[in-house]
């Protein structure tokens, strides 16, 4: 008798945006084909999950593999190997770093054929918004583009020019037209030199460096850009808000009817101003770590759900631009893209299992002062998976569903659903261990977590029911990333 199934996973416990149930997946045609509590049918393959999360295929929307042309800083074959071995089955890579930059539709056509002849994973490509190039915006959405990346200030590369206010209002009148969404990176070009200049005169160390950059730039340029949304009526998307107040900015807009959503990253959650102190370069990005307070802050909005999606931002570059005297000329950008998910989704379960306990001590002693104890254990504690279950559907969404949804990709990307692309990932949720630069499937093993404990570890990833990795290691030979067009 012919197999039902391509792929069956037994025992798993699903993970949606809703909650966690424990089901059989069951795959066919490279898509979930049925998720039910016990699939008596045979497959070609089964994976015994042994308990295991099985957790939607993380979609980061924000790298930097930057190839062609800056491939000795990544490239998609390797930045493909690390985001499949940190739980990624699919990213959307920038415009710029690359060379050309995707700012037409000949650029495109070469990235988008570079990718598909080395990734791993399933794809997205960014096109550029660069003044002198909102005539050309027309052909990257027909390209298909996932939207319009621009820079409100100096992106580092010269090729990539940053969007002015003019540039910037042209480009999103022009976007809304084309039914297409524009992102930006959002820090004020004349406070970042002005505060550069001004601290840069002080001093050439990291904690001038930081000085350099306050949340003002932030906050001035988030403004900007929801007033241009607004008046035009663009679709736009705020990359790597590093503040609280940046989120509440945006979401003040949305109440006025802006159509905004906010990423932040996994960087923004797990570190701080004083690890940029206590790493050096591997921890300089822009927007810079912000405070402890800051931190906090922003998992707060995070678990109140006040944040939309979260992207890695994985920015690399060669060990070399990573080093210099004068720390204002390091290159800003973290490689994070394999570590930086699995850590943030350990740090989530420790927060609910933290917020359980909390719950567990308050019910306790509201049992002590006469509550019935029935009323009061209710609520209480945690026994296994408590913690999971608290916190792995909200990331499911941020990064997933929601990720899909925002990006025109819901029909088919984002959901453990039946008739959805069987993208996913099986996640160990008690594997303590010390992350390593050595594990690091990057060009170049560097990175900010060396030496960090996590428990979450993640054990296999499938795309389209394919496994690409497992335990780390990317399936030797495979290319089997398609190119999506929302």
């Amino acid at each position: 008798m012919k197999p039902a199934y391509d792929l069956l996973v037994r025992g798993a416990h699903v993970v949606t945006p809703e909650g966690v149930i424990r089901a059989d997946v069951g795959v066919a045609g490279g898509r979930f084909a049925r998720i039910a509590p016990d699939i008596a049918e045979s497959a070609k393959e089964t994976i015994a999950a042994g308990g295991r999360y099985l957790f939607p295929g993380i979609l980061d929307s924000h790298v930097h593999f930057n190839e062609p042309g800056r491939t000795d800083w990544e490239g998609v074959a390797t930045g493909s190997a690390a985001l499949a071995a940190g739980g990624g089955t699919m990213f959307f890579d920038m415009p710029l770093n690359s060379l050309p930059p995707t700012i037409d539709a000949a650029a495109f056509a070469l990235k988008r054929a570079a990718a598909e002849r080395s990734s791993l994973v399933d794809f997205s490509l960014w096109g550029g918004l660069v003044p002198g190039n909102v005539d050309r915006l027309e052909e990257l959405r027909d390209a298909g583009a996932i939207g319009f990346k621009a820079f409100m200030c100096d992106s580092g590369v010269g090729e990539f020019p940053a969007a002015n206010a003019s540039t910037l209002k042209e480009g999103m009148v022009r976007a809304a037209a084309l039914g297409c969404m524009v992102a930006v990176h959002a820090e004020d070009e004349f406070l970042a030199r002005q505060r550069t200049q001004e601290q840069h005169a002080k001093g050439t160390g990291v904690r001038a460096w930081l000085a350099s950059r306050p949340v003002e730039l932030e906050l001035t340029a988030i403004r900007m850009a929801l007033d241009l949304a607004g008046e035009t009526g663009c679709a736009l998307h705020i990359v790597h808000v590093s503040s609280p107040a940046g989120i509440t900015l945006a979401l003040e807009a949305r109440a006025r009817g802006v159509n905004v959503s906010v990423e932040t990253c996994p960087h923004y959650l797990l570190l701080t101003d004083e690890d940029v102190v206590r790493l050096g370069a591997v921890a300089k990005c822009f927007p810079i770590l912000r405070t402890e307070q800051e931190r906090v802050g922003l998992w707060e909005e995070v678990e109140q759900g006040r944040v939309d999606t979260i992207g890695s931002d994985h920015s690399p570059a060669p060990p070399e631009m990573k080093q210099a005297e004068d720390f204002f000329a390091i290159w800003g950008g973290i490689s994070g893209c394999q570590h930086g998910f699995p850590l943030m989704l350990s740090e989530a379960i420790a927060r609910a299992a933290a917020s359980l306990g909390q719950s567990a001590s308050n019910a306790a002693a509201q049992a002590g002062s006469g509550e019935p104890a029935a009323n009061a254990a209710a609520g209480a504690v945690p026994g296994d998976g408590r913690a999971e279950a608290q916190a792995l559907p909200r990331l499911a969404a941020l990064l997933a569903a929601n990720v899909a949804k925002r990006f025109r990709l819901d029909t088919t990307k984002g959901r453990v659903a039946a008739g959805f692309d069987a993208d996913f990932i099986l996640l160990d949720t008690h594997a303590p261990h010390v992350l390593n630069t050595a594990e690091l499937l990057y060009r170049h093993r560097q990175g900010p977590y060396d030496g960090r404990r996590s428990r979450v570890r993640v054990a296999r990833t499938v795309v389209r029911g394919r496994t690409v990795q497992a335990d780390g290691r990317p399936v030797a030979g495979l290319r089997s990333g398609q190119f999506v067009r929302p």
